[in-house]
């Protein structure tokens, strides 16, 4: 079993998968070649587009456009599952501490995350979490073939996780890692999904847990050897779930939705896409991203010169914004800002706008 795992955890296993795909390293001797030899460019954009998959980019367009045009309570749903394996996943990786594949042999496409330990890949994890809650909670709420959702779940979760292989960002065995703990995670939260369903009818008090336990769990973040982008993206990402959380409430709470959708299960027919719809959906969906941004960065900007100020700071100083006291609470108002935008404000505008 400790040899199989060794053989897993190999960086010239990866370094052979990207050999068969058509990814070699540059030559040392063609000084004009600074970048990799790609030999095959279909599975080189197939799987630098499944990586972006995987990404908070896809995740920040994704969720919120299924909350606007979709379903509310899935979004919920989703962005619940995916904050929850997303912290464990970012946690894990900065306890285990596991180094990522070495280069060389592999290829290493990615310049941001580099400095991130390696296990679990959390990409992994995000795609398989949102993959398979999204087949598990419409397979019950909509009508269309069970084979049809299990394959595209089967094939989106699998072209993100070889993608990280492809990228050189992760060992097969970070990756299966990733995956595993995710279906854990999948089968031990299951049957407390309904109760998220109903937590916009929780008690008055709900919205300070909400603020202050995610708080918590961002600022005491296990303290990495070197300074690395995971701390800022988990606090981003259970910032915007807390936003979103406590949207939620908010809209139940002051009676904001007019019609609140029936929570699960409920049997619907999926309705034919027509030009009118999908011209109503990106209408709303551009509106809703336009407002997000402003907030994003008016928030931002706010929020950077008080704690600049507080902590006697110069302004500007992009090292002071690493610092823990004044990176979590930033990127937590901010974040939580932008995820109570989407869930509160954004249907409020649509509404008005008359997109509802």
């Amino acid at each position: 079993m400790a040899e199989l795992l060794r053989s897993l955890q190999d960086s010239q296993l990866v370094a052979r998968f990207q050999r068969r795909c058509g990814l070699f390293p540059a030559r040392e001797d063609s000084p004009r070649e600074n970048g990799p030899i790609v030999k095959n460019y279909f599975y080189y954009y197939l799987f630098r587009f499944s990586a972006a998959l995987g990404q908070e980019v896809f995740y920040i367009t994704f969720l919120p456009f299924t909350h606007w045009n979709i379903d509310p309570y899935l979004s919920r749903r989703l962005v619940m599952i995916w904050v929850l394996v997303m912290y464990i996943g970012q946690v894990a990786k900065d306890i285990l501490k596991w180094p990522r594949p070495s280069s060389p042999p592999v290829v290493k496409l990615e310049k941001r995350v580099v400095a991130e330990y390696g296990m679990p890949s959390t990409h992994a994890m995000a795609a398989t979490a949102i993959s398979f809650t999204l087949l598990i909670s419409t397979m019950d709420r909509y009508q269309y073939p069970f084979a049809l959702g299990l394959t595209m779940a089967v094939v989106f979760s699998t072209l993100v996780c070889l993608s990280r292989l492809y990228t050189g960002m992760h060992t097969v065995l970070d990756v299966l890692g990733g995956v595993l703990i995710t279906a854990f995670l999948i089968a031990l939260t299951y049957p407390a999904w309904t109760l998220i369903d109903s937590l916009d009818s929780a008690s008055p008090l709900f919205p300070v847990c909400v603020i202050v336990v995610p708080f918590f769990l961002c600022y005491n973040y296990p303290v990495s050897d070197y300074y690395s982008p995971t701390r800022a993206d988990t606090t981003t990402i259970v910032a915007a779930g807390a936003g979103v959380t406590l949207g939620f409430w908010i809209n139940h709470f002051f009676q904001l939705v007019a019609q609140p959708t029936p929570t699960f299960p409920v049997i619907r027919s999926i309705p034919a896409l027509t030009t009118d719809m999908l011209v109503l959906g990106l209408t709303k969906f551009m509106v809703g991203i336009v407002l997000i941004v402003l907030v994003r960065q008016l928030v931002q900007n706010l929020s950077l010169q008080v704690l600049f100020s507080w902590f006697k700071v110069v302004t500007r100083n992009k090292e002071a914004r690493r610092r823990l006291e004044i990176e979590v609470p930033y990127k937590f108002v901010t974040y939580t800002s932008v995820g109570l935008c989407a869930t509160t404000f954004v249907p409020m505008l649509h509404r008005f706008l008359g997109l509802l």
